[in-house]
């Protein structure tokens, strides 16, 4: 229905309700000036008499004009009279005034003419009823669904890129080098689509982006929708998920259909795992709405014809829960993993967020991308934007190092916290985290110290942090052995200096325990177990957590892979022992300069212990 008939009607069935009930008023008829009223009985002996000239009847009223030569008892004065008729009608009044010869005038009932429209009202009644009705059903469906009309709702959500949104390419995305010549390919095809077809090849139908959260899948699509020129549509799998069952298929038909049209164009569909997952999970069974809406995309994918050039990109960090269907060519057909950039990709990154930005002369990104290790992508872009929100509230001018450096520490560990520590618990902070650099700066395998401070952060009360000096992909034994020893050490520091271990070193076992079950377990690092894939979970690809699985070997086995992890977890701990007591002045020495300055850079601590060169003299 019409907005404007919604709004106007309500007021139409008004009006043309009081005009009915104005129309069907019956008001009493309206005497003639002078007119007497008589009985009934005496206006019958006038008929009789033949002494009324005229008679008009109207309802229940009869109106009589005399004879001039006439008179009667009570209309000696007037000429004109008026009675009352009978309810039940008289047989002999007719007979009476044709005998009479009186001109009668018959005045039909007003009220007769219009008894159509007063069977008419109760229609119209119940009619406004039902649109009022109606309209409140309306206006609460467009609050549930956001302000917006019900059948935008069912019919799609997708969302076109707009034409004056900033055009994304190719130079915006760095540190994905193997992914944007994957995706980069099918740039030449979007724009030239017919010389592929001459020579019999095929573009994949669909793109699988897949990687850890924040290292630029939804970037990688828009800059391939940048650098082809072409039409965008993007959304989310998860809005495709409603309670009304039906509408993810509608919307999906409703995305697709509007692709086609615009051909060459490109679909992107975020966190596809949400209605990707493999089927026959669900409670519904088949008429699960999340399994209709995936069948939708399957034969969407299916039925596009030879001359149609779309194609389907979508992002997801869950490929091992994706339904095998989605994967086989024809479908996704190709697939593509962003990795967590390296250290040159993370410079990269960084100096195309900051190509804009005022930066002092003190910033080296180089250093800022080596001491950030396991940041992505959206990790960097947030650093970035954190220093200058913070060169922004010191009034500076532009972004100098240690906005970096601060901003970098907040987004490890968390913002500073104003705890009231007691002297004590500062001073074993203090011993516990020297005991961490003491230890990683005379091992031969261990990182480099970049900083330890014992201001609390987020949850942390202090931190030691190391910065490889490389990119590792793989781990040697003897690298691993020296990381469990550097987390032990503060443990270690504690009891030698203190005489006594506290709740400090929670973290530190927790850490150390599953690197060596890692080791002994999964490794092959332990010569009593020997190389036996013995895991209790399965460490997930992208997520980066673990995931339990079921145990799959025997109690005895078990009892030995516990026995290896505590004496690899005992033997570190003995040589940070011995590290510790063979260096106890240095140790001392640093514990009063972290209690002095709370904060220790790399060069200050090598004042303190010596240069990096005497490193592994004490292993």
């Amino acid at each position: 229905m019409p907005k404007g008939l919604r709004t106007w009607l309500p007021v139409l069935l008004v009006g043309v309700l009081v005009l009915g009930f104005l129309l069907n008023f019956r008001e009493a008829p309206v005497r003639e000036p002078g007119a007497v009223e008589v009985a009934y009985s005496e206006f019958k002996s006038l008929l009789r008499e033949r002494r009324i000239e005229a008679l008009t009847i109207h309802d229940d009223q009869a109106f009589a004009s005399l004879k001039e030569n006439g008179s009667s008892q009570a209309g000696e004065e007037s000429s004109q009279i008026v009675t009352t008729l009978p309810k039940m009608q008289d047989p002999d009044l007719f007979a009476l005034i044709e005998q009479s010869g009186a001109d009668l005038v018959i005045r039909p009932d007003e009220g007769d003419e219009n008894n159509w429209l007063v069977g008419l009202l109760p229609w119209l009644i119940f009619l406004g009823i039902y649109i009022w009705f109606w309209q409140r059903m309306q206006s609460n469906l467009v609050g549930r669904f956001g302000g917006r009309d019900p059948s935008d709702f069912l019919t799609g959500s997708a969302k076109k890129e707009s034409k004056a949104v900033r055009k994304i390419t190719f130079d915006d995305v760095a540190g994905q080098d193997a992914a944007k010549r994957e995706v980069g390919e099918l740039v030449d095809f979007l724009k030239d689509p017919e010389r592929y077809r001459q020579l019999g090849a095929e573009a994949p139908r669909g793109v699988l982006l897949m990687g850890p959260p924040g290292t630029g899948k939804t970037l990688l699509a828009r800059a391939l929708a940048g650098e082809a020129d072409v039409a965008f549509y993007h959304t989310s799998a998860s809005e495709f998920i409603e309670m009304f069952v039906g509408v993810g298929a509608s919307r999906v038909r409703k995305m697709f259909s509007e692709a086609k049209e615009r051909a060459p164009s490109i679909i992107f569909i975020d966190e596809l795992d949400a209605v990707g997952r493999v089927r026959g999970t669900g409670l519904g069974g088949g008429n699960d709405e999340r399994e209709q809406t995936l069948n939708q995309i399957l034969s969407e994918m299916d039925g596009f014809s030879g001359h149609e050039a779309v194609i389907v990109l979508a992002a997801t960090n869950r490929p091992d829960v994706l339904d095998p269907a989605l994967l086989r060519p024809g479908r996704f057909d190709r697939h593509v993993t962003l990795e967590l950039p390296d250290r040159e990709a993370r410079a990269a990154i960084l100096k195309v967020h900051t190509r804009k930005l005022p930066l002092a002369p003190d910033v080296d990104l180089s250093l800022l991308a080596a001491a950030t290790p396991g940041f992505s992508g959206a990790d960097l872009k947030n650093l970035v934007n954190e220093a200058a929100m913070a060169a922004a509230r010191s009034n500076a001018h532009s972004i100098t190092w240690q906005h970096f450096d601060e901003m970098r520490d907040k987004v490890m560990m968390g913002s500073v916290r104003s705890l009231a520590i007691r002297p004590d618990e500062r001073h074993r902070l203090a011993v516990h985290e020297a005991g961490h650099t003491i230890v990683a700066h005379f091992l031969p395998h261990a990182d480099p110290i970049y900083k330890v401070t014992i201001i609390p952060r987020g949850r942390a009360l202090g931190g030691t942090h190391m910065l490889p000096e490389e990119e590792r992909h793989t781990l040697p034994v003897d690298y691993l052995k020296d990381r469990l020893t550097v987390l032990l050490a503060g443990r270690s520091a504690e009891q030698a200096l203190l005489g006594d271990v506290s709740s400090g070193a929670d973290d530190d076992i927790q850490k150390a325990t599953q690197m060596a079950r890692a080791m002994v377990a999964r490794w092959g690092m332990s010569e009593e177990i020997g190389p036996v894939d013995l895991r209790q979970s399965d460490e997930h690809p992208f997520l980066g957590r673990e995931i339990a699985q079921p145990r799959r070997f025997s109690e005895t086995t078990a009892h030995e892979v516990d026995k290896a992890v505590s004496d690899l977890l005992r033997g570190s701990a003995e040589r940070a022992d011995a590290i510790i007591g063979a260096n106890r002045k240095a140790m001392e020495n640093l514990v009063k300069c972290l209690e002095a300055q709370e904060s220790l850079d790399a060069d200050e601590v090598e004042a303190v212990l010596g240069p990096a060169v005497n490193r592994g003299a004490a292993a």
